[in-house]
C-alpha cells in the first residue's frame, strides 16, 4: 500500500510517500515558511535529483495541493494518478485518554481531537489543518491518526498520576501522558528483533535524544512510565526545555521578572535547556565542539544533559526490576559519541558496560556494547514515518476486509 505520511506544524509540513510493500520511501520532503510569500518546498524522489521550489504558499490546503502535485510530477513525481495514494497517515501529537492506539480518522475522532486542543495548543491545531487539507484533496482516501501518547496511554495510575488533589485530573485530564511514543515503540520492537528475543519477555530502556528528548521504561512491550508528562517539557534537559523543574521556580521568577503567563511559558519551553544554561547553542554539535575549546557554561550544560539521562536510567532500572537493553535514538542519541559515551560512564554495576571502540562508528542498527556487558547497548535509528505507514496500512486494510 502507498501512504503518504504527513507531520503538520503550525507553518511546516513534512511528508514521506512510503510504499508499505518492502517499507521503501519513494519520496520525502518539505514545506517551510507556510502562510509567507517566500515559502519553500523541498523535494527528494527516489533516484531522481531532489529539488526545491519557492513561493507564496499561504495555508495547509495549498501546502497540500503543491505536495500532491509534486507527487505527480513527470519530472520528479513518483505516481501517474492521485488515486495512487491509497491513504492518508497523519502524525498528531495528542490523543489525551481517548485513544489507546491509531485510529480511523471519522466526524467523531475530529470532535475529539479538537477537545483536546487545550492539552496541546501549539501542536493539535496544525495537525487537525492538515487532516482538513488532505481530505479537502483526497476526499476519498481514508486517513488515519497515528498518536505520540498512545503508547504510553497503558501506564499504570501510579506512574501517570501527579501528588496533586486528584479533582484536578478528573476536571481537566491533569496527568503524565508522554509523548515521542510512536519513536519509543519503533526502536523497542527493533531491539527485540536484534537480540532475537521475544518482545513481550523483555524489560527495555529506550532513550530518544533530539532537540526534544525523552525517556521510556518499557516492560514485556508495554510503556509503564516515560519521562516526558502532561506536556513535552517535562523530564529530561532538551535543546530549548527545561525538563523536571521545582514549580515554586516559576512563580518566584514570575514576581521577580514581572512575567505574565505567556512570558513565562515562552522562557520555559524556548529559552531554556541546553540554550539557557550554555547561553552557546541549542545543537549539541556545537556545544561538543565548545567544550572542547574550554568553554565553561556549555561544559555544565553538557553534563547536565548527561546527568538527567543517568538518573532516569536508574530510577528505570528500579521501576523495571531488572534491564536486558538500553537503546539510543534520536538524532542526538544516534549520532553523538560523546553523549553515548558520557551516559553509560561508571554503570558497570547496573550491568550496562559501553564498548568504546564499538561506539566510535556505528552504521544503522548496532550493538555497542562490550562483550561482558549484561545490559544489551544498542544504537538504533527511529523511524517515526514507517510506523505511521504500517499502522495506517492496518488498519486501512482492516476496515476494508
Amino acid at each position: 500500500m502507498k501512504v503518504l505520511v504527513l507531520n503538520c506544524g503550525s507553518s511546516s509540513i513534512k511528508y514521506q510517500f512510503i510504499d508499505t510493500e518492502g517499507e521503501v520511501t519513494l519520496a520525502k520532503g518539505a514545506v517551510e515558511r507556510i502562510g509567507m510569500s517566500s515559502a519553500i518546498l523541498t523535494h527528494a524522489p527516489k533516484d531522481k535529483e531532489p529539488i526545491k521550489i519557492v513561493g507564496e504558499i499561504l495555508d495547509h490546503t495549498l501546502a497540500i495541493e503543491y505536495v500532491i502535485a509534486v507527487l505527480l510530477s513527470p519530472n520528479h513525481g513518483v505516481i501517474k494518478d492521485k488515486n495512487e495514494i491509497a491513504a492518508v497517515g497523519h502524525r498528531v501529537v495528542h490523543g489525551g485518554e481517548d485513544f489507546t492506539g491509531s485510529v480511523l480518522i471519522t466526524d467523531r475522532v475530529m470532535s475529539v481531537l479538537k477537545e483536546n486542543i487545550e492539552l496541546a495548543p501549539l501542536h493539535n491545531p496544525p495537525n487537525i489543518k492538515g487532516i482538513k487539507a488532505a481530505k479537502a484533496h483526497l476526499p476519498h482516501t481514508p486517513q488515519v491518526g497515528v498518536f505520540d501518547t498512545a503508547f504510553h496511554s497503558k501506564m499504570p495510575p501510579h506512574a501517570y498520576l501527579y501528588g496533586i488533589p486528584y479533582e484536578l485530573y478528573r476536571k481537566y485530564k491533569i496527568r503524565r501522558y508522554g509523548f515521542h511514543g510512536t519513536s519509543h515503540r519503533f526502536v523497542a520492537l527493533k531491539a527485540a528483533n536484534m537480540l532475537e528475543r521475544p518482545y513481550d519477555e523483555l524489560k527495555i530502556i529506550t532513550i530518544h535524544l533530539g532537540n526534544g528528548a525523552s525517556v521510556a521504561a518499557i516492560d514485556k512491550g508495554v510503556s509503564i512510565d516515560t519521562s516526558m508528562g502532561f506536556t513535552p517539557l517535562e523530564g529530561l534537559l532538551m535543546g530549548t526545555r527545561c525538563g523536571d523543574l521545582d514549580p515554586s521556580i516559576i512563580t518566584y521568577v514570575m514576581g521577580k521578572e514581572g512575567l505574565d503567563v505567556r512570558d513565562m511559558n515562552a522562557l520555559l519551553n524556548k529559552h531554556s535547556g541546553l540554550i539557557g544554561v550554555s547561553g552557546e547553542s541549542s545543537d549539541m554539535r556545537e556545544l561538543e565542539a565548545a567544550v572542547k575549546e574550554g568553554d565553561r557554561r556549555s561544559k555544565q550544560a553538557f553534563d547536565l544533559f548527561n546527568y538527567r539521562i543517568k538518573k532516569y536510567i536508574g530510577a528505570y532500572i528500579a521501576a523495571l526490576g531488572g534491564l536486558d537493553a538500553m537503546v539510543f535514538t534520536g538524532g542526538i542519541g544516534e549520532n553523538s559519541v560523546e553523549v553515548r559515551k558520557a551516559v553509560c560512564s561508571n554503570m558497570e554495576y547496573l550491568g550496562i558496560e559501553l564498548d568504546l571502540e564499538k561506539n566510535e562508528k556505528p552504521v544503522g542498527m548496532a550493538d555497542i556494547s562490550a562483550e561482558k556487558s549484561k545490559v544489551r547497548v544498542l544504537r538504533i535509528p527511529t523511524d517515526e514515518e514507517l510506523v505511521i505507514a504500517m499502522d495506517t496500512e492496518k488498519i486501512v486494510s482492516e476496515q476494508l476486509s
